[in-house]
């Protein structure tokens, strides 16, 4: 099972994911083309309160740019910067060489229980290069009843959502589908300015508030998509589960799931459980910047998952081929030596024992599921116990799926998985002693 999930989960195929929404970050242009200067924005009221102080000992972290809502903005494509940016453009590209999807349904066959009545238990499978992903969204099999299931997937949907609003979520999937023109590109990190990191999806700005500034603008640009949300049940709106870094953590964005709206808010209920579930998407952002990662003050999401390249020529850019760090041999020789003597043998160690843990727990999840449904249709418990049960059911999964979906497999920020399969360890374990595991 562990083999099988590493070809699937893998530090490097799977985080394809995580080395996101970096775009065309700048770099270096061809000798005969002069680059364009990079521009700096104006100061908005925005940018303004997102700057943070810190002393004059302390780096002052640089701020991105939110973008601007209802300026018309027009998508310019990853396509026509290939001239001006060829060597960026051509890493770019290489995305196309992540073309392999393997299927967590049928590696992991306890998740077709975990995730009963829900899209995800039809159709599965792993991340592969970005410029696949509108290809992907469209061909899952999964129902798309709206729009915002585009919300990371092409350029064309963030820019409509900038320029005309929330209104744009609730759309019909088809009829977006119609005007999509661009995948994921350019545009989703840098709006139409080479250089510039822009947040162009402002529920993350939103999301942040006052800490906005705080956050590496290389970090905040992956975090934009590799996120846990959720779609605001009255806009359908792409929605964050928190304000503030204080509250970004798997213990207060649950709290929030259950205490935030009139009723606790859950992505399907199960139908012969009664269980309110909820599906984690991704937190490789909260992963990153959580408690315990041993990363997140000295280095960001770019500086593993993409790294300078010297071109033949000798031109030293920003390479744009998201993939692992250990795929990435000048960063390992230039970076990662420094402090490791062998990368690959400490995350595959990671990798063992987190990946174990979550294939076990999982394994007992879909038991107790199955128990908590014939005990349901028995009608063996009662109204409390059974209130109960579904309450640690709920968060039980939620814990687990936590871990289960973060594509550093554990490598991101292993103090944080462990405490997040211990907590849901713990809630089988009560489950369990009402169901008599």
């Amino acid at each position: 099972m562990e083999q099988n999930k590493n070809l699937a989960k893998v530090f490097g195929a799977g985080l394809i994911v995580l080395g996101g929404v970096l775009g065309v970050m700048g770099g270096s242009a061809n000798k005969d083309t002069k680059p364009a200067a990079a521009v700096q924005p104006e100061k908005t009221a925005e940018t303004a309160a997102a700057e943070t102080q810190k002393p004059a000992s302390e780096p002052v972290v640089q701020t991105a740019k939110a973008a601007e809502t209802g300026t018309g903005v027009v998508v310019t494509k990853a396509d026509d910067w290939a001239e001006q940016y060829p060597n960026e453009y051509a890493t770019y590209m290489q995305n196309n060489d992540n073309d392999e999807i393997h299927s967590y349904l049928e590696l992991h066959p306890y998740l077709k229980t975990i995730y009963e009545g829900y899209g995800f238990a039809i159709q599965y499978g792993s991340a592969r290069g970005h410029t696949y992903v509108v290809e992907d969204v469209q061909s899952t099999g999964r129902p798309h009843k709206m729009a915002n299931c585009y919300t990371c997937k092409t350029s064309s949907m963030t820019a409509k959502v900038l320029n005309e609003g929330d209104s744009v979520y609730s759309m019909n999937f088809d009829d977006l589908t119609a005007e999509i023109t661009d995948p994921f590109g350019c545009f989703h990190c840098h709006e139409n300015e080479p250089g510039v990191l822009t947040v162009t999806h402002r529920y993350l700005y939103d999301a942040l508030a006052d800490d906005f500034g705080s956050v590496d603008p290389a970090t905040m640009s992956c975090g934009q998509c590799h996120s846990e949300y959720h779609f605001a049940p009255d806009t359908k709106a792409t929605t964050l589960t928190y304000t503030g870094l204080a509250k970004m953590n798997p213990d207060d964005m649950l709290d929030f799931y259950n205490t935030g709206f009139e009723e606790p808010f859950y992505d399907w209920i199960e139908e012969d459980t009664g269980v309110k579930k909820l599906k984690v998407q991704h937190p490789e952002f909260e992963t990153f910047l959580g408690e315990g990662s041993p990363h997140r003050t000295n280095m960001t999401c770019a500086d593993c998952h993409m790294g300078q390249t010297t071109a033949e020529d000798g031109t030293v850019f920003t390479n744009h081929f998201w993939t692992s760090p250990l795929d990435n041999q000048d960063l390992l020789d230039s970076n990662c030596s420094k402090c490791h003597k062998d990368l690959a043998a400490e995350v595959e160690a990671v990798h063992e024992r987190i990946n174990g843990r979550t294939d076990e727990l999982g394994e007992r999840l879909a038991a107790l599921d199955d128990k908590l449904a014939e005990a349901v249709a028995a009608g063996t418990l009662s109204e409390e116990d059974l209130e109960q049960v579904r309450e640690d059911f709920r968060s039980a999964q939620w814990y687990w799926d936590f871990v289960f979906v973060e594509n550093g497999d554990g490598a991101h920020n292993e103090k944080l998985a462990v405490q997040c399969l211990d907590s849901a360890e713990s809630y089988m374990d009560k489950i369990a002693a009402v169901l008599g595991e």
